[in-house]
């Protein structure tokens, strides 16, 4: 009995081995890039020959499993529509139906990101009951960590409806359904986030063993008992399977988890950033919510890593960042309004990557400073700067002792000149510096200005 046992399970196995297999992102109801050469790809049995069928094409494809058993299509993706049945035909039959062709984005980071509607959002429930839209579909990718790279990950694409939004990333979604009301075109999202991580291990390994820096910033991280800190753990197992998977871009809400190297974290994030457009071949646009005032441990490390991510936007190409200070909770680290974030982020896509945006996308963004006659003269991006009492009190001035004195503010245009009396030679500049301070310099639209140390300033401290 046992002898028959053992023949059986053989046989599966083999049956199994034989059989065409696709890897999770490959499931009905999925969203493809549009106007694109995408991958699709799978296993089979060294040397079998499999025939793929595209519901928008009359072409039929046909590839050859390798010696270990991979196999890879690329076809073109026409411009949007669907839906679509996708046809692989070997030892087996595999039918992917309900396929669109549309936008494509990732979503990645820590809770903010993996925060859903279900969890509590404002406007929650209003927001779950309206949530049908069948031209919008959703993967959630499970959380899953690894010691390298893995080859597959757990996940489905699924029809956007009240149920499967309710499970699904708050910020994500209003994304996903500001573009698809704007464009009118099919939108998938894929959500790879884990509450409480660090960037290190959304990182590939050779990334950050490559900078000494990063390396000992990573060594230094503390177990945590809600997720993974281990360098590359959540890139192997949840961003590597897809790098293959063609997307229009990635948005990123992170940061709480690396206040404690805060200074380093525009280093950290560039680095991130890069070795994922390697992984996929291609500069693909980058978006960041940049965390929320917050009542952190420690004096200053929210308010220097926002300044690092505004400084990762400045100095990594194709990357934006939207500003939320306006909109979060010095008391609450996961900020309940989802949604103003998500259509913030989708607003700058319009703008950035559809070119159909007149909504307002960013508060004033400071482009340069110069030291003349005493004081500090600070250009910023907007013809338009709103600046009361509360705005001008937070603005401060120092010298070389590094000692930060409250400034005497003039605004002019696009231009805020900061002197005082007591400071004769002034070099250093910053604005809203406190890890819960809200800006309150805004633009036309009344969107705030990002906190900001002059860049000099680093160079001072030796960073």
């Amino acid at each position: 009995m046992k002898f028959k046992h053992i023949l059986f399970f053989l046989f599966l196995s083999q049956a199994t081995f034989a059989n065409i297999v696709l890897p999770e992102i490959f499931t009905s109801n999925m969203v493809l890039q549009q106007k694109s050469t995408v991958k699709i790809w799978g296993w089979a049995k060294s040397g079998e020959t499999i025939r793929m069928s595209l519901g928008w094409s009359s072409e039929t494809y046909v590839a050859k499993a390798e010696a270990n058993g991979n196999f890879v299509f690329e076809v073109k993706t026409p411009s949007y529509g669907g839906p679509y049945d996708i046809v692989l035909h070997g030892y087996n039959k595999v039918v992917l139906s309900n396929v669109l062709i549309g936008e494509v984005w990732l979503v990645s980071g820590q809770s903010n990101m993996e925060w859903t509607a279900g969890a509590g959002i404002e406007g929650g429930e209003a927001e779950i009951a309206k949530a049908n839209y069948p031209n919008i579909r959703l993967f959630t990718v499970a959380n899953s960590s690894a010691d390298y790279p893995q080859k597959d990950l757990n996940g489905q694409w699924q029809v956007c409806t009240p149920e499967t939004m309710k499970q699904f990333s708050a910020v994500g979604y209003f994304f996903a359904q500001n573009i698809n009301q704007n464009l009118q075109i099919p939108i998938g999202i894929i959500n790879s986030s884990w509450g409480g991580t660090p960037a290190e291990a959304w990182t590939p390994a050779e990334s950050i063993a490559s900078n000494p820096i990063l390396q000992k910033d990573a060594a230094a991280l503390q177990e945590v008992p809600w997720g993974p800190v281990k360098t590359a753990s959540l890139y192997n197992g949840m961003i590597h399977p897809i790098v293959s998977y063609k997307i229009k871009g990635a948005l990123w809400y992170q940061g709480e988890a690396n206040v404690v190297h805060a200074s380093h974290y525009d280093l950290l994030l560039n680095n991130m950033i890069t070795s994922w457009r390697s992984k996929w071949g291609y500069e693909f646009p980058f978006y960041l919510v940049q965390i929320a005032p917050y009542k952190y441990g420690q004096p200053e490390e929210g308010v220097i890593l926002r300044n690092a991510q505004r400084m990762v936007e400045k100095n990594t190409p194709n990357t934006h960042m939207v500003v939320i200070s306006d909109i979060g909770n010095i008391n609450d680290i996961h900020p309940r309004n989802k949604k103003d974030v998500g259509e913030r982020l989708a607003n700058a896509a319009m703008k950035n990557e559809y070119y159909g945006s007149v909504k307002p996308i960013s508060g004033p963004k400071l482009l340069t400073y110069e030291l003349k006659n005493g004081k500090i003269i600070l250009y910023f991006d907007s013809p338009v700067l709103n600046c009361g009492r509360e705005c001008e009190n937070q603005f401060e001035i120092a010298d070389t002792s590094g000692e930060f004195k409250e400034a005497k503010v003039r605004v002019r245009s696009n231009t805020v000149t900061l002197s005082n009396s007591r400071i004769n030679y002034p070099q250093f500049a910053r604005f809203a510096w406190g890890n819960i301070s809200e800006s309150k310099l805004t633009d036309k639209d009344n969107l705030p200005a990002s906190s900001f140390v002059t860049d000099n300033w680093w160079e001072f401290k030796g960073f």
